[in-house]
């Protein structure tokens, strides 16, 4: 009996310790917007969006009851999210705000755990686009976006595991942004 009950305390041990890893590591995936003050301060607009808790739990379950397929759809690729965080800001002029305050959050997804999916930079509006991604083991356990332009600011921060497939699928419905990836024409060959 002793055996047993101690070793279903190393078991119980065992599973704290796994569920304590993969608190940390969702935690990890959370960016820290408390320091976009100045931002917030300078713009003309802010939009702040935080879906988490019993907000994202009751998105879940009203979205799994809808009965049409996308937003099924759509409830399986949210099933496991922990949090959404948006933060928008618009200014009434070009350049008006603290790119190093956009350049901290980027830093912070420089740290460990944290992938560069994507890069854009455009010297149309002087555009910057991150898109970072965050594994625990093979499962997306988090995506960061931050783009920059001469006159905004978007951050978007997903936090738990990702079904990209299905969002890729999703683009363009249910009023969920059409993700395109709009390349610049070839240029023509001189031979032709």
């Amino acid at each position: 009996m002793k055996t047993i009950v101690s070793g279903l305390i190393r078991f119980a041990v065992l599973l704290l310790f796994a569920a304590a890893t993969t608190a940390v590591s969702a935690q990890d995936a959370r960016l820290h917007f408390e320091k976009l003050t100045g931002l917030e301060n300078k713009a003309r607009d802010v939009v702040e969006v935080n879906v988490d808790g019993k907000l994202l739990e009751l998105a879940k379950r009203v979205t799994a009851k809808v009965n049409d397929n996308d937003a099924k759809k759509v409830a399986l690729a949210i099933g496991g999210l922990k949090g959404i965080y948006v933060r928008v800001y618009n200014f009434e002029k070009e350049n008006e705000y603290n790119i190093a305050e956009v350049d901290e959050i980027r830093a912070q997804l420089t740290a460990p755990g944290w992938e560069k999916l994507a890069n854009v930079r455009s010297k149309r509006n002087n555009q910057k686009v991150d898109v970072y991604t965050m594994f625990a083991g093979d499962v997306m356990s988090g995506v960061a976006v931050v783009i920059s332009e001469s006159k905004s600011v978007a951050l978007v921060n997903v936090i738990g595991p990702i079904d990209i497939d299905l969002l890729m699928e999703l683009s363009g419905k249910m009023n969920i942004p059409r993700i395109d990836i709009v390349r610049d024409p070839k240029p023509k060959d001189d031979k032709e």
